[in-house]
């Protein structure tokens, strides 16, 4: 436990390639990936509640509800946590792969961990092949960023990658299109019906800023989610929703 609860640091989870994951949503999808979970504490309720679970994998480690909770950040815990294995790919895995990709999320400087965790949902549910967090992005193994994708994070490979330009740069030899979510874009969803059939790879920016114009400008096209009341803007997550289903619509007709 004493050791567990060191992977609430990023350094530590770096060091360890360890990372915590808390609720039975996610211990139920990384159980699903063999030789992930190391090991599972959980409560004696969640260990009989979650009893379909608990035959699963490594045998679990029961706790009392003080102990749980100090691994865990959520204000309610579920009484299970696991400690899990890195599961980051290299960049070049998934804009190549071993199928050619359809449909990739670059987010360049994401800080926020639930809008982080959000996008690898909204991609995993979009049919993506992968999601890079570029840049300064938070650690995708930061637990809110675990807790919003709900599960998510063990479906769809991440890639972590130091320089946005570089993952933009990657996705563009690989043959994929890089569509640069903006407001100021030149293109509007609405109407951007040939691109969106496409090998497509969205480029999300800083929840805050935006793109930087340097970044924007290495994009294929910048386009823009058209406002049609009086809302200022959308926050990162709904956007990126919004332009990944748009792909992965466009595949299907």
């Amino acid at each position: 436990m004493k050791e567990a609860r060191k992977l609430s640091r990023r350094s530590v989870r770096t060091e360890r390639r360890l990372f915590l994951a808390d609720g039975p949503k996610a211990v139920e999808a990384a159980l699903e990936l063999p030789g992930t979970v190391i090991e599972v504490f959980a409560t004696p309720e969640a260990a009989e509640r979650y009893a379909g679970l608990a035959a699963e994998g490594p045998a679990w480690t029961l706790v009392d509800e003080r102990a749980l909770a100090s691994l865990s950040d959520s204000v309610t815990p579920a009484g299970v946590v696991a400690v899990c294995r890195f599961l980051d790919v290299p960049l070049v895995e998934i804009v190549e792969g071993a199928r050619s990709p359809h449909l990739v999320a670059l987010c360049a400087d994401v800080r926020d961990p639930g809008n982080a965790g959000t996008v690898i949902r909204c991609a995993d549910a979009a049919g993506a092949e992968g999601v890079v967090l570029a840049g300064h992005s938070v650690d995708a193994y930061n637990p809110k960023t675990v807790r919003a994708s709900v599960g998510s994070l063990f479906h769809v490979p991440v890639a972590v990658e130091d320089g946005p330009a570089v993952a933009v740069r990657a996705a563009q030899r690989a043959g994929l299109q890089v569509l640069a979510a903006d407001g100021a874009g030149e293109v509007d969803l609405d109407d951007a019906g040939d691109l969106l059939g496409r090998p497509t790879a969205w480029l999300f920016g800083n929840e805050a800023w935006g793109l930087p114009d340097d970044l924007a400008a290495l994009a294929d096209h910048r386009v823009r989610i058209p406002i049609y009341g009086r809302a200022e803007s959308l926050n990162l997550a709904t956007a990126a929703a919004l332009c990944l289903y748009a792909t992965a619509r466009a595949r299907r007709r």
